[in-house]
């Protein structure tokens, strides 16, 4: 859709049209948002009488495996750096810094963890005012922001970012050249029907903003970094095939807590005896009857009196709760399978378990880690390309990122003596020792840091480079 920036209407049409539809994404990313932080949970499968009495006696508990299937993905998603497209290859040292002294790289681990629990996670880059000074980033939640691409070229057209306050909402429109600011009353409305206030929504420029505001950027400065589609413009969440099984989990667990409250321990009956009585005082105080135990006070303490003659105590032994116990360890063996995350994240019973065992048992999530880097390769690369056209980076440049390489950190954890052990193979085989540094230690940084230690090491010690030259094939 092609907008006139400089016609107030036609941006505020389209500003209410991107709006409705992040209005209408809405109850589905906060569904699954929830799931992830435990909350908003019901009792599904079983009746509302006794959702709402164990909501009251176990007030507060739960049960949450959705989280730790989004965390052990996430964590490991760990942005280090970037390599433009070039001969050397080597670390771009500008975008890094820019990279950590906007935090982007605690933002981009926040995004990664909405981008798997809510199928979507935005950056925005805001420029400096000069190129000499270092761009801004920030991490925009699903529910807030909403970008427009092109299916064909997978352009990004246009883009919105909205926020309310108790009287307003407000929006931001960017365009590949512009930006504009906009509100409009009523903040706390939500499209619940079909009806328009107005054709523009109610959208009105900001009072105290120039519109519209042009920026050089040469792209939309907001970026969609999603998750696993299927051909479709619908990310997936991580979490979407666990929720019924988290509810299955649940209703498990309030079955069992409720057994503990009623049947954990022995109980007792009192057969052919007669029923308790209590007296029945009149306005003097005198006993003026007597009248027999009500049988809800009886039930609550766990006592059953049926009378008759020959009196005598029964009793039946405690309630086998094994069976709860079993039905919950399956299920989240199913949860494991399912989301490919290894049983020992989520069952602590793994003891004096070979490294071989733990990389095998890893080799699901290891996967299933380079799948979710490669969905969201797309957005960062953007971001990345964003960044230095923040700074005036030339067209060239802004190719070279383009055709560029991410820097990750290591997906898979390896003990230091298994990475001791793999970096004496490389050297071994011939490999240079910047590559095999690189391999140990991932982060650019530390490699040159090391690096730079290592030639002052050599300078300093004439055999020491002697025998560094042999191990190279130098003599």
């Amino acid at each position: 859709m092609t907008v006139d920036i400089f016609d107030q209407e036609s941006v505020a049409r389209r500003v209410d049209e991107l709006a409705r539809e992040l209005e209408h994404r809405g109850p589905e990313i906060e569904k699954y948002v929830n799931r992830y932080q435990g909350e908003g949970e019901t009792l599904r499968w079983a009746s509302k009488k006794f959702d709402e009495y164990f909501k009251k006696q176990f007030a507060g508990f739960g049960d949450n495996w959705c989280m730790p299937v989004v965390d052990a993905a996430a964590e490991r998603m760990r942005v280090l750096g970037f390599r433009a497209h070039g001969e050397d290859l080597k670390i771009d040292e500008q975008l890094q810094r820019d990279w950590l002294g906007s935090n982007s790289d605690l933002g981009s681990s926040e995004a990664f963890t909405m981008q798997m629990a809510g199928g979507r996670a935005f950056s925005l880059v805001h420029p400096a005012d000069s190129p000499d000074k270092a761009p801004s980033v920030t991490w925009e939640h699903p529910q807030s922001a909403i970008v427009n691409t092109d299916p064909v070229t997978g352009i990004d057209r246009d883009g919105l970012v909205m926020w309310q306050d108790d009287k307003y909402d407000f929006a931001t429109y960017y365009t590949k050249t512009h930006f504009v600011k906009m509100k409009r009353e009523n903040g706390k409305q939500r499209y619940e029907n079909t009806e328009r206030i107005s054709p523009t929504g109610g959208w009105q420029p900001r009072d105290d903003e120039h519109q519209p505001a042009e920026h050089h950027l040469g792209e939309v400065p907001l970026t969609e970094i999603r998750n696993k589609t299927l051909l479709d413009d619908n990310p997936m969440s991580d979490i979407a095939g666990v929720a019924a099984l988290q509810d299955a989990i649940n209703l498990v667990w309030a079955y069992l807590m409720n057994a503990l409250d009623q049947a954990s321990m022995p109980a007792r009956v009192a057969v052919n005896a007669d029923v308790p009585q209590v007296p029945v005082l009149d306005k003097e105080g005198q006993i003026a009857g007597y009248q027999d135990v009500e049988l809800d006070e009886l039930l609550k303490e766990k006592i059953i009196f049926l009378p008759g003659q020959d009196a005598r105590i029964e009793e039946w032994t405690a309630a086998n709760l094994e069976a709860f116990s079993k039905v919950i360890s399956q299920l989240v063996e199913h949860i494991a399978a399912q989301t490919r995350t290894p049983p020992h994240y989520l069952v602590a019973k793994m003891i004096n378990t070979a490294a071989e065992s733990l990389n095998i048992a890893e080799a699901g999530l290891v996967s299933k880690v380079k799948e979710r880097i490669l969905y969201a390769s797309v957005g960062v690369k953007k971001t990345f390309r964003l960044m230095a056209a923040a700074r005036a980076a030339s067209n060239d440049r802004i190719e070279a990122l383009r055709a560029g390489t991410i820097i990750w950190d290591n997906i898979q954890y390896r003990s230091e003596s298994q990475m001791a052990d793999v970096g004496t193979k490389y050297k071994a085989a011939g490999f240079p020792t910047e590559y095999v540094y690189e391999k140990l230690l991932t982060d650019p940084v530390q490699v040159a840091r090391v690096m730079a230690m290592r030639q002052k090491e050599l300078q300093m010690d004439p055999f020491l480079a002697a025998e560094d030259r042999m191990r190279q094939g130098g003599l």
